[in-house]
């Protein structure tokens, strides 16, 4: 990552063709579409690219860094094309032609428990917080965290564990709080 930082485009292909695939497959898991998740690692290691200088060995392998980018870049995907369509279909009025779902009590329970868990997540550090987002978002097992995250299985299923034990006693708090 040196050469990287440096500008050294040999550097940068060794780094491509290490983490390319791993790169677009957790695009692709989060994304839904070949074409997205192709845009999205691009992106990314075009990121990648201009912020070797940004990478610090004492966070964590390059893989993690670069998938963590990925992840991120995924996500603001994600985002944009949501609201894109949301606009796009208020700008030309469809949503007056279209009928209107009808909301219903356990719709309104959903959307608050899925803010509540969003929130309980961004709480959790860092490393437990992708391996349970890789595994329940992006649908990876343990034995592809680990590849991904360049980290040991065990390690992996323990900070996966820590993580969920955490989430569950935030959840529990919130509850009491909503009781």
């Amino acid at each position: 990552m040196g050469l990287v930082a440096r500008n050294d485009a040999e550097a940068f292909e060794v780094i491509l063709e290490r983490h390319a695939n791993a790169a677009f497959s957790l695009a692709y898991r989060i994304c839904g579409t070949r074409s997205a998740a192709e845009d999205v690692a691009q992106e990314a290691f075009l990121a990648l690219w201009r912020s070797g200088t940004h990478y610090d060995r004492a966070r964590g392998s390059v893989r993690t860094w670069a998938l963590g980018i990925v992840h991120n870049r995924a996500v603001d995907s994600l985002r944009r094309s949501g609201a894109h369509d949301r606009r796009r279909v208020s700008d030309e009025g469809i949503e007056e032609t279209l009928e209107a779902p009808e909301r219903t009590d356990a719709q309104a329970i959903e959307h608050a428990t899925s803010h509540e868990i969003r929130r309980a997540l961004a709480e959790l550090p860092d490393d437990q917080r992708r391996v349970i987002e890789l595994a329940y978002f992006g649908g990876f097992t343990h034995v592809e965290i680990a590849q991904m995250l360049d980290t040991p299985v065990g390690t992996v299923k323990g900070r996966m564990r820590l993580g969920l034990q955490k989430l569950r006693s935030q959840m529990r708090g919130t509850e009491a709080l909503g009781a």
